[in-house]
């Protein structure tokens, strides 16, 4: 069924294209025109604006003036309100200016189709109908329409990540504008540009290239693009954490608004307020914004605003402890994005419901967010983004055989005029326009059969195509629904982030699996007082890593709730019996188990114990790493096992400690493929003290990855750092 409905898909383009255009299939043109205008005219009674289409249905008025009629009520009346409105008026003008050769208009009509299908997230599908119209437009040498066309498709290959075809459609666009002097072009390019630049984090380009726009709309006195580049602007302050610069941009932009009654640009604005006041930490004021935000949003009925509203609103509640009110927003919120489709809204809404079921401990519901989200995951959307760019290729090059050969058609029918004009008083002039028009139409024909016989081929290895996936996705199915699950539960074990944020106030979490599951993980309890801790490595990684990792987990949270212990030391003596006992249940011998570092911290006072994993302290304004070494004895079955010991500390304000797993240090890479050591670890710790945690954080991330470079990562990582 689904082959048989992208079949239907890619004759449409094809007919729509070539019907109306060859002698050979004029009879069917007249018949597939009249039949759009019958519905045309049944359709007409529902709309608002008559006027406009009075005068496209009068047929006594010149063509043009009939489709320039239509195509404005396209814009003001459809196209945004009804995407599939306006597709379908979009056709109707396209059918009628292909009939009169009418170039113009029928790349009009496929770009308002691109926008059609972009408005509905259809990406691929947009960028084969602006690829078509903006070969059309170079044929006929319009510009400002080339322009137009090279602007949107550098729009679609940014809403599908593809940055560089993006940039270069940018760049392409803006040299056209540049040489026709369209200031306000210029303007628009500039801003998109730079908004490519900013979701790559590039801020400097960013904030160039929005600058240069915001120049050229004060020239022109163009506010409603002063105010856009402005609200821009702000945001890439916001980015920097330059609050101060932010707000002032943004405000700004806000007032411009204001007076122009621009709503989207007072929504975008009030929304830009609200992050900007979350970062600061003034929730109240982030609230009042994202409400007033909401408010216009649902005036526009704009539906993924709204969303976006709803989301920042749950967010907010969440961080503030209002944790059944953050529910009832995101519910909505996702009620929402499912309803118009919108990956981004299902994604937050998840998220935000994941977390704040796991704080009601409503584990189940917590799980189905996880697996709602992963229906909606980027494997099955890069698949489908595989499959339109099938059908994409398809339809640009079906477009491009059409127009190919009405070029051809029109350089012979130029050779016939100049033979009616050499040869008019010769009285062979009938006999030999015959012969040419046979001649030609046994061309056109000849032509169609080639065309379809292409046509034929790449539809049958599109199946093939099609077949060979959905045998791989049979194939690989159990197997990536026992990966998936496996993370799911890990993910269910894992304490938040939020909770790890309560209990070690200045501090982060470093965890990046080699694989969807790991057999790192990190721990978390609070038990009389004091706040226990750990980072455990278990035996392998990927799935084995994971089962085990939920054995060892189990065993720590019963040594400390069920056995009532708080001692580090004591507590990894009971794990350890807890584990092999729990191995023990297998027919075979099983040494796996886990290497670990615990702390405990109660007040200023640090203790210690490790199963190979050291701690890592660094004093306030010292220039080397205090290392307390671990035991050496492993979580699992030993020989001889020994009691683990314990170790106190005295920590003191600003000093920050460190506990790991061996996958940072272990990483190969660098100029000459070695691993990263754990000596050039303490001296990227030393370097980076005068930082934040979360900007720690950052930084030894990047470090690991700039380290890694090309090379596989080898093996699981965490970190976890406090500051006292």
């Amino acid at each position: 069924m689904n082959n048989l409905s992208s079949m239907k898909e890619k004759e449409k383009l094809f007919f729509e294209c070539i019907i109306s255009k060859f002698c050979l299939l004029k009879l069917i043109s007249i018949i597939f025109i009249l039949s759009i205008c019958v519905s045309n005219r049944l359709y007409a009674n529902k709309i608002d604006n008559k006027s406009l289409l009075e005068i496209w249905n009068n047929s006594s008025l010149q063509d043009t003036t009939r489709l320039q009629a239509l195509e404005n009520a396209i814009w003001e009346n459809y196209l945004f309100s009804n995407p599939d409105s306006g597709f379908y008026y979009a056709n109707l003008l396209q059918s009628f200016a292909l009939d009169r050769d009418n170039d113009k208009y029928v790349a009009n009509g496929l770009n308002i189709k691109g926008i059609s299908y972009s408005l509905k997230d259809e990406h691929m599908r947009a960028l084969a109908y602006y690829d078509s119209s903006l070969i059309i437009r170079r044929l006929i040498k319009d510009s400002v329409g080339v322009a137009a066309s090279l602007n949107n498709i550098g729009i679609s290959y940014k809403k599908i990540g593809d940055y560089s075809n993006a940039i270069i459609s940018y760049t392409k666009c803006l040299q056209l504008q540049e040489s026709i002097n369209n200031q306000k072009g210029i303007a628009e390019v500039l801003n998109n540009i730079a908004n490519l630049y900013r979701l790559k984090k590039e801020y400097k380009k960013a904030l160039d290239y929005h600058e240069l726009g915001l120049e050229i709309c004060k020239r022109n006195n163009d506010k409603k693009g002063i105010a856009i580049s402005l609200n821009n602007i702000g945001a890439i302050f916001r980015n920097q954490k330059d609050y101060s610069n932010a707000k002032k941009h943004i405000i700004e932009s806000l007032k411009i608004c204001d007076e122009l009654n621009y709503k989207t640009g007072i929504a975008e604005a009030l929304n830009n307020l609200g992050l900007t006041f979350e970062q600061l930490d003034k929730l109240d004021s982030a609230q009042l914004f994202y409400q007033k935000g909401l408010v216009t949003y649902d005036e526009m009925k704009d539906k993924e605003g709204i969303c976006k509203s709803l989301l920042n609103i749950s967010g907010i509640y969440l961080l503030d402890n209002g944790v059944s009110v953050s529910i009832t927003k995101a519910e909505e919120a996702l009620a929402l994005a499912l309803e118009i489709n919108s990956f981004e809204g299902i994604k937050g809404a998840t998220e935000i419901l994941h977390k704040a079921y796991k704080l009601e401990k409503k584990y189940y519901l917590a799980l189905k967010m996880i697996e709602l989200f992963h229906s909606y995951d980027s494997e099955k959307h890069n698949k489908e983004i595989i499959r339109q760019n099938y059908k994409y290729e398809y339809e640009k090059k079906a477009l491009a055989d059409s127009i190919k050969a009405v070029e051809e058609r029109k350089v012979k029918d130029a050779r016939l005029i100049a033979e009616k004009v050499e040869n008019k008083r010769q009285t062979y002039f009938l006999l030999g326009g015959l012969i040419l028009a046979l001649l030609f139409g046994g061309f056109i024909f000849n032509r169609f059969k080639v065309t379809i016989r292409q046509k034929g081929i790449i539809i049958e290895k599109n199946q093939v195509i099609d077949e060979a996936l959905n045998k791989l996705e049979i194939k690989n199915k159990e197997i990536v629904d026992s990966i998936n699950y496996a993370k799911r539960i890990q993910s269910a074990i894992l304490p938040t982030e939020e909770l790890m944020g309560e209990y070690l106030n200045q501090s982060f979490i470093l965890y990046k699996p080699k694989d969807i599951v790991a057999g790192d993980f990190y721990w978390l309890e609070s038990k009389n007082n004091k706040v226990l801790f750990a980072v455990a490595d278990c035996t392998g990684h990927g799935v084995p890593g994971a089962m085990i990792s939920v054995v060892c987990n189990s065993a720590l949270n019963r040594a400390v709730r069920e056995f009532d212990l708080s001692v580090p030391g004591e507590i990894l003596t009971k794990t350890r019996e807890l584990v092999i006992e729990e191995f023990e249940k297998s027919d075979g011998e099983v040494k796996d188990g886990m290497d670990i570092a615990l702390c405990s911290l109660n007040g200023n006072i640090l203790k210690y114990s490790g199963a190979n994993n050291p701690l890592w302290i660094v004093r306030k304004g010292a220039a080397k790493v205090e290392e307390i070494k671990a035991h050496k004895q492993g979580i699992g079955l030993v020989e001889t096992p020994k009691l683990f010991p314990t170790i106190e500390t005295q920590l003191n304000e600003g000093d920050t400690i460190y506990i790991f797993s061996d996958g940072y240090v272990d990483q190969f890479g660098g100029e000459r493929g070695k691993k990263f050591m754990a000596r050039r670890f303490r001296e990227l710790l030393i370097s980076i003290q005068d930082y934040t945690m979360e900007q720690q954080k950052t930084m030894i991330n990047n470090a690991f990855d700039s380290w890694k470079g090309n090379l596989e990562q080898v093996d699981d990582v965490c970190v976890i750092g406090m500051r006292v």
